[in-house]
């Protein structure tokens, strides 16, 4: 079998980065806006035994565009908002029928711009140096994770730990990557994640974070648990290890990213990338290093005005099998780069109404970006036709979609001050905040594609402007077409029926947006149910309620209960007169419309104290102990594991945990460590009590841990063998090519490199013949990597040849020997 492949790579400033090496098959999407690339689903596939070819081209930025500067776009209102309850940290979803939360803004903050205001500043009291935008608003309008799910109409998010079919863990992101560029750092959003996550119950997700020797592309993401990853970005498009330094309106930007992104696709993988300042230059390294880390979504929450130079910057979204999404801006009328690109989703900004029931209401928000370009020519996918547009236009023209952006009704945001432990809340928007939760949308389209065996979506735009907007019944069951509103007072600054330069199509009708960009039914989820330890005596009438969470009405049954036990229609359980002894009582809640179930368990322990006959019934109600929340962590064998536990409780409580593998260790704060974990699946039973009545919930904790993703085989590098028999290097003037030896043994993972270095040429050819069936091959770097994941035992030769624009040329016979 013969084939050919086709890889693109930058040089910049005379030094090779990594990008995408195209493997073997067509029909991937390319745009004639952009350079062209193969998929990584089609990179990553077996290479059939062929000739593959590398072309290196130069795309190093103009000298204008270096130096340029971005700015984040977050907004945040001028308070401190009120600790959320946590009604629905054990059902994930008890806040969707509520009304958002109402806060008053004091009359001393009013003045205060919120464009970048960050928590700092708020305390400060100090008023925006920038001007922009001002808190005009008395009071300010906060949305929940459960309430901006509903309504934007997603997947109803399940409580921690419910067992989900492949179909119904894509609903929710699984198996894909969400690439958060930002600049400087945050150290503690590791911390504001996992409280964010605590506090509206969200999956737990795994933290790491990628260094110099990771290997990249990255392994694939989780099939079943969140993993969150943090990567500083080299100047150069690589991994450093040296981590940015910290800055607070960054800091902000990088919080809202993360957490919302995880919001709206809580089960897929988040890398975040922080390159070392807010420069062209270093934020496009940061998008080669997510482009070679692998296929998945990049969303971008920052901007500059668009110029001259934007055409060569525009050369980073190189991947074809990658989305690009990026903020509109929050200056009116105006556009920006990255989003003025034509392979990027443009995002902008609405302001939200939504009650908890009935349909949401918006309007284009006053501060969105969007306009004309003056430097980028019309894609082929804003044309006459879609609705909306009346004319060819000459120029690109954004937005393309839009979220909820107004800080005025913004969504919760978890912060915690360089230096401090201390959780505070805050209430953000900006075109940074609807960014990230169209990625996340986006995420969750390529899981369910995933699943359906499809390609992933790479640049959106064609399906969007095309097979949904200029489709009647498509555009209006996928998106709500605002038509009010306006950022300026220019003839084209206002919404309107059909395509508008202020929120694009619109914004999106979450179930509808994504079975049409995946072509698969929306999955329903079964109630959420969570378990917990009742604690009763002897003679005392006992009542408890039950949490469960749907988006449909539930009825209740009960199984194992003792005699006289019984559930109301309610959720409330009651007992009379309970008898001495330990019941473990399962509760199903059944979803009267799907007809789909949930179980938890409720160990009831009823003691045989002594009590007067007066005494008041035991009332537990909402939470009178402590409920743990179970989940699912992912690990890797070596690398140090830590996770947070989700308890609900009543006062403060202390930890334990049961069945745990020597060295896993819980904190007094519920944080779960293991310094060196052991590959194998561990149920980790975590025990909370409360302190003050001495009552304890319990929650399981399935811990898995693969086996560690370095491979094996000598060689240079240490992580595999590469070489011809001998090995060694050959040059023709400025071009060597280094071969070690390749050696690996059968059935185990087998990775090893080639180096190609020519510091003087603009371009290089590589090409490779004969490799056999199985093998995979990868730029990382300099090198070009070879992987296998399940050798066969034998000698193999395939033939490398490589000649660069100086007209030097280095052929040789690589030969990889696979051991029994």
């Amino acid at each position: 079998m013969r084939a050919q492949h086709r890889l693109i790579l930058p040089l910049c400033v005379s030094a090779l980065v990594s990008a995408l090496l195209a493997a073997c098959g067509g029909g991937a999407q390319t745009s004639t806006n952009a350079p062209q690339a193969q998929s990584l689903s089609q990179q990553r596939a077996d290479a059939a035994t062929g000739t593959t070819t590398f072309a290196i081209a130069s795309t190093a930025l103009s000298s204008d565009a270096a130096g340029v500067q971005v700015q984040p776009k977050f907004h945040v209102a001028p308070v401190v908002l009120d600790t959320p309850d946590d009604r629905d940290a054990a059902g994930s979803s008890n806040s969707t029928l509520s009304s958002p939360h109402l806060q008053a803004v004091p009359e001393s903050m009013r003045q205060l711009s919120t464009r970048r205001l960050t928590l700092e500043r708020i305390r400060a009291a100090q008023a925006g140096a920038d001007g922009g935008t001002v808190a005009n608003a008395t009071a300010v309008t906060t949305y929940t994770p459960a309430q901006i799910r509903a309504a934007y109409g997603l997947p109803t998010l399940p409580s921690a730990g419910t067992a989900l079919t492949a179909a119904q863990a894509a609903q929710l992101g699984a198996g894909q990557t969400i690439y958060i560029v930002d600049a400087q750092s945050d150290p503690n959003v590791g911390a504001e994640l996992a409280a964010f996550n605590q506090k509206f119950g969200l999956p737990t997700c795994s933290q790491g974070s990628y260094t110099a020797s990771t290997i990249l592309p990255l392994a694939a993401a989780s099939g079943s648990a969140c993993q969150f990853y943090v990567a500083a970005a080299s100047a150069s498009g690589g991994i450093s290890n040296t981590a940015p330094a910290y800055d607070s309106g960054w800091a902000t930007e990088i919080a809202l990213d993360v957490q919302w992104a995880h919001a709206t696709a809580p089960l897929a993988r988040i890398v975040l990338i922080e390159t070392a300042d807010a420069s062209v230059n270093n934020l496009s390294a940061g998008i080669k290093l997510a482009n070679a880390m692998g296929p998945g979504v990049v969303s971008m929450s920052f901007g500059a005005p668009e110029g001259n130079w934007t055409a060569s910057a525009n050369a980073v979204f190189s991947s074809s099998n990658m989305s690009y999404l990026a903020a509109t801006g929050d200056n009116g009328e105006a556009v920006q780069w990255p989003a003025v690109s034509p392979v990027v989703l443009a995002v902008g900004g609405t302001t939200l109404t939504y009650s908890g029931s009935g349909a949401r209401s918006e309007t284009a928000w006053s501060d969105t970006g969007g306009g004309i370009s003056a430097y980028t020519a019309a894609p082929s996918y804003q044309a006459r036709g879609v609705p909306g547009i009346t004319s060819t236009p000459a120029a690109r023209s954004v937005a393309d979609v839009a979220f909820n952006a107004d800080p005025s009704t913004g969504e919760y945001l978890a912060v915690i001050s360089a230096g401090s432990s201390s959780v505070n809340w805050l209430s953000a928007g900006g075109t940074s905040l609807a960014t990230p939760q169209w990625a996340g949308l986006v995420a969750v389209a390529n899981a369910m594609r995933a699943q359906a065996a499809k390609s992933l979506l790479g640049a959106p735009h064609t399906i969007l402007y095309g097979q949904i907007a200029s489709t009647p019944g498509n555009y209006a069951s996928a998106f709500d077409d605002v038509v009010k509103g306006a950022d300026g007072a220019c003839s084209t600054c206002g919404a309107r029926t059909g395509y508008d330069e202020v929120t694009g199509l619109g914004t999106p009708n979450g179930s509808s947006m994504l079975s049409l960009l995946s072509g698969a039914t929306i999955a329903p989820m079964p109630p959420s149910v969570a378990s917990a330890t009742i604690n009763g005596q002897v003679g005392v009438a006992l009542s408890f309620t039950v949490s469960a969470s749907a988006p449909d009405p539930l009825t209740y049954s009960l199984s194992g209960a003792p005699s006289g036990m019984a559930i109301a229609s309610t959720g409330v359980v009651t007992w009379s007169k309970p008898v001495a002894g330990t019941y473990s009582v399962v509760v199903t809640a059944k979803d009267s419309k799907t007809g789909l179930s949930g179980q938890g368990t409720y160990q009831v322990v009823i003691s045989a104290a002594v009590q007067t006959p007066t005494q008041a019934p035991v009332t537990t109600s909402p939470f009178p102990i402590p409920i743990v929340i179970g989940n699912i962590i992912s690990g890797e064998a070596g690398s140090p594991l830590s996770f947070g536990t989700t308890v609900i409780a009543m006062d403060a409580v202390s930890y334990s945990l049961s069945g745990a593998p020597a060295g896993m260790s819980i904190s007094s704060t519920g944080v779960v460590s293991w310094s060196k974990p052991v590959a194998g699946t561990y149920s980790i039973m975590v025990t909370a009590k409360d302190n003050v009545t001495g009552l304890s919930g319990e929650g399981l904790y399935a811990v898995i841990v693969a086996g560690s993703s370095t491979g094996t085989g000598g060689g240079s590098g240490g992580t595999g063998s590469s070489g011809g028999s001998s090995g060694g290097s050959t040059s023709s003037g400025s071009l060597t090519v280094t071969v070690p030896p390749l050696k690996g043994t059968a059935s185990v993972a087998f990775t090893g490199s080639i180096t190609i270095s020519d510091p003087s040429a603009s371009n290089i050819n590589v090409s490779l013949t004969g490799v056999p069936l199985g093998i995979q091959a990868m730029p990382e770097g300099t090198n070009i990597v070879l992987s296998w994941a399940d050798p066969v035992a034998g000698s193999y030769n395939f033939t490398l040849q490589v000649s660069d624009s100086n007209g030097h040329t280095v052929k040789e016979t690589v030969t990889i020997v696979i051991a029994n």
